[in-house]
C-alpha cells in the first residue's frame, strides 16, 4: 500500500514556493508605460461688460435770498421814514399736511402807500420854506402871482415813483421818505422885460467833487487814493497852466493795478469784462479829461448841482444849464453862484461843499448842511458865459446882483454875499519883499 505524506505538510510546501515566488517578483524592475492622453476641457471666456448708469438727478430748486428778520425786528419803525400797518387775517384751512406745503397758506400782502405832493405855486406857501421871501424881493409878489408849475416838477416826482415800483421788494434799496419828498416847488418865472427864472425849494445835500491843477496843485492822500471822489464836475474850461492835475496820480495808480488783473489768468472772466469796461470807460477818459482841462472845487468853489435831466433839456426855455447864474436864499442870506454839476434824476437840492459849510459849519461830505424843505434856489437860464473860465467869485456876485435887479431887486438894506478865495497860495506865489537897507547917515555925511 502507496503512502501520501500528511496534508500539513502539503500546505508548507506550497507557502514556502509562493514565498520565493513574491521574493523573486519584487527584485524585478519594473516596467513603466507612459500612456499619453489628449483631453480636450472647453475653456469659458468670461466677458465683462461694464455699464454706466448715468441717472439724471433733479436740481434742487434755487431758493430766492430770504431776509433775515430778527427776533426783536418791529418793521413799524423803519429807516426808510415809512409807516407799517399790520392786520391779520384768519381763514379756515385744510389738514396742517396740506396746508404747510401751500405758499398762500402763510402770507403777507405788502403795499407801498405814498402820496405824491403838489407844488407849492403861491408866496404864502413859499414862505412857509423861505419866511420873508416876499420882503426879501419886493419884485417877486407879481411874478409868483403869474408863475406857471415847471414840467420838471411833474418829472421829478415821477422818476421818484418809477423807483419806488422798481424797488417795491427791496426795501433796504427803497428811497427814504426824507429824500422823496425833498422838493416843495419848481416854478417858472417872467420878469416884464422877458427875464426867465426857474425857482426851486428844496433842503440842501452836498457835493464834494471837482479838481484843478492850476489853482490846487496838491490834494489830502484819501482823496487822491479814493475810487469815490470825482475829479471833474460838469463845469470845466481848458487847463492854462503847466501844473498837472493832483488826482492824476490816483487814476495812474489804479489803471495799473487794472491792467495787473487783466494779465492775471486766475482772475474770472466776468471780473476781467466789469475791469475792461472799468478802463475804457472811466480811467482812461478820467486820466485825457484831467490832462486838458481844469473843473470846479467844491471845497473852495460855491456852486449849485441841477438834475441832469432838465440840464440836458433843450425844449424848456426855463430849464437851468451848466454855467447859468444862480442865487441860493437861507435865512435871510442871499449868496451868489453859478450851476456847477448835473445830479440824479429824481433827487434836487444839493450844492458845493463850500456853500454848504458856509450855510452850517457842520456840513460835510456825510452831513446835509439844511434838511428842511427851507433853501429857495433861484436860476436865471441862458446866462451862462462861454467860453467857460476859471471861477471870479466877484464877477460872479456882479453879475447875480444885475439879474436880480431885472426882477425887482433885494430890498433895500440888503447885499449879496461876498465870497471870498480861500485857495491856498501857489507854491511860489508868495515872494517875500525885502525892505531896502537904510543908509547910514555917516556914510553920506562923513
Amino acid at each position: 500500500m502507496k503512502s501520501t505524506p500528511p496534508k500539513s505538510s502539503l500546505w508548507k510546501i506550497l507557502c514556502a514556493i509562493l514565498a520565493v515566488a513574491v521574493v523573486v517578483l519584487g527584485l524585478r524592475k519594473p516596467k513603466t508605460e507612459i500612456v499619453e492622453k489628449t483631453v480636450e476641457v472647453p475653456v469659458v471666456k468670461e466677458v465683462v461688460k461694464v455699464v454706466e448708469k448715468t441717472v439724471e438727478v433733479e436740481k434742487p430748486p434755487v431758493r430766492p435770498p430770504v431776509m433775515g428778520i430778527s427776533r426783536d425786528a418791529d418793521l413799524t419803525e423803519t429807516s426808510k421814514g415809512f409807516t407799517f400797518r399790520s392786520q391779520v387775517k384768519l381763514e379756515n384751512g385744510g389738514l396742517a399736511t396740506e396746508e404747510r406745503k401751500q405758499k398762500s397758506s402763510y402770507m403777507a400782502d405788502y403795499v407801498l402807500t405814498v402820496r405824491v405832493p403838489r407844488a407849492a405855486a403861491t408866496l404864502e406857501e413859499l414862505e412857509k420854506g423861505s419866511p420873508g421871501l416876499g420882503s426879501l424881493f419886493p419884485g417877486l409878489v407879481p411874478l409868483v402871482e403869474k408863475a406857471s408849475v415847471s414840467d420838471f416838477f411833474e418829472k421829478l416826482y415821477s422818476n421818484k415813483t418809477d423807483r419806488l415800483k422798481s424797488d417795491a421788494a427791496k426795501l433796504g434799496g427803497l428811497l427814504t421818505s426824507h429824500n422823496f419828498f425833498d422838493c416843495q416847488t419848481m416854478l417858472n418865472l417872467t420878469a416884464e422885460n422877458g427875464r426867465r427864472v426857474f425857482l426851486m425849494q428844496g433842503d440842501m445835500d452836498v457835493v464834494s467833487d471837482g479838481s484843478d491843477g492850476d489853482r490846487l496843485p496838491t490834494m489830502p492822500d484819501e482823496i487822491v487814493n479814493s475810487s469815490y471822489y470825482q475829479p471833474t464836475t460838469s463845469y470845466g474850461w481848458a487847463k492854462v497852466g503847466d501844473t498837472p492835475n493832483p488826482l492824476i496820480k490816483g487814476y495812474e495808480k489804479r489803471l495799473v493795478v487794472a491792467r495787473k488783473e487783466l494779465a492775471d489768468p486766475n482772475v474770472a472772466k466776468e471780473r476781467k469784462d466789469w475791469v475792461r469796461s472799468r478802463i475804457r470807460t472811466v480811467l482812461e477818459p478820467g486820466l485825457e479829461e484831467m490832462k486838458r482841462r481844469s473843473f470846479l472845487i467844491a471845497d473852495y468853489d460855491p456852486f449849485i448841482v441841477i438834475p441832469m435831466n432838465i440840464i440836458l433839456d433843450r425844449r424848456d426855455k426855463y430849464g437851468p444849464k451848466v454855467g447859468d447864474y444862480a442865487v441860493v436864499v437861507h435865512e435871510g442870506i442871499v449868496y451868489p453862484a453859478i450851476v456847477g454839476d448835473a445830479g440824479p434824476t429824481f433827487k434836487v437840492g444839493e450844492a458845493s461843499l463850500r456853500m454848504a459849510r458856509q450855510i452850517n459849519p457842520k456840513a460835510s461830505p456825510y452831513w446835509r448842511p439844511v434838511s428842511d424843505l427851507t433853501v429857495t434856489y433861484l436860476c436865471f437860464p441862458g446866462t451862462a458865459k462861454k467860453p467857460h473860465r476859471a471861477p471870479d467869485y466877484e464877477d460872479w456876485r456882479v453879475n447875480c446882483e444885475s439879474l436880480l435887479g431885472e426882477i425887482g431887486g433885494l430890498r433895500e438894506g440888503v447885499e449879496l454875499f461876498r465870497w471870498e478865495n480861500t485857495l491856498p497860495p501857489l507854491p511860489g506865489s508868495e515872494i517875500e519883499s525885502e525892505e531896502p537897507e537904510e543908509e547910514d547917515p555917516a556914510e553920506e555925511n562923513p
